[in-house]
């Protein structure tokens, strides 16, 4: 597909896309933390409600998926606060890991990227080494903690993506097998499958 089937012109500004030079309302740039979270806490905390889009732009290689669960938490309570007030993503150049999982907070219309954007959607990882010695009985209730840290992790997992695929033309299979290696995605191919409205 060609990419200006996507671009997003100055005409299509007025239903809703944003300016490729538009300023951002609130922009995230840097590893995903407990820094960033509380810099888009505060910043939503004093967006008052409006007719314009408030757009929130990010620039990330990727940190912490519980404080990008913590993120979309925010935007989801200032969605409300905010009576309807819409809410636009903007990822520029990189948008890896934690940083689509916090992508998954806006619906696909209300998603962009700019040409230059690769996203970078995996599996949850997890590097821990167990260590048994002693007792098999009292071996047991650790493994036991292990597997339900793994069953939650898993669940958490398939929560965010089927938030983010929702409306798009990805199944929840084909992420599956493609996020348990890495899946690189272009903002052409973002366009083309859904996960975004447009480039912009």
């Amino acid at each position: 597909m060609a990419r200006d089937d996507h671009r997003q012109t100055g005409a299509d500004h007025a239903n809703g896309a944003p300016k490729a030079t538009a300023p951002a309302d609130i922009s995230l740039v840097g590893s995903i933390d407990e820094v960033m979270a509380e810099k888009l806490r505060d910043m939503l905390n004093q967006t008052e409600d409006g007719d314009e889009p408030l757009i929130i732009d990010m620039t990330t290689l990727g940190g912490d998926p519980e404080m990008a669960r913590r993120m979309i938490a925010e935007v989801d309570a200032a969605r409300k606060r905010l009576n309807g007030r819409r809410l636009v993503f903007v990822g520029k150049t990189v948008v890896y890991s934690a940083g689509c999982t916090f992508m998954a907070a806006f619906p696909p219309e209300d998603r962009y990227l700019t040409s230059d954007t690769t996203l970078l959607i995996h599996c949850r990882q997890l590097q821990q080494t167990i260590e048994l010695d002693g007792p098999i009985r009292m071996l047991l209730p650790k493994l036991e903690a292990m597997i339900h840290q793994l069953d939650t992790g898993i669940e958490l997992e398939r929560d965010n993506f089927q938030r983010l695929i929702d409306h798009t033309d990805v199944k929840m299979d084909e992420l599956l097998e493609k996020a348990l290696y890495n899946w690189y995605v272009g903002a052409e191919e973002a366009a083309a499958r859904k996960l975004v409205a447009g480039i912009v």
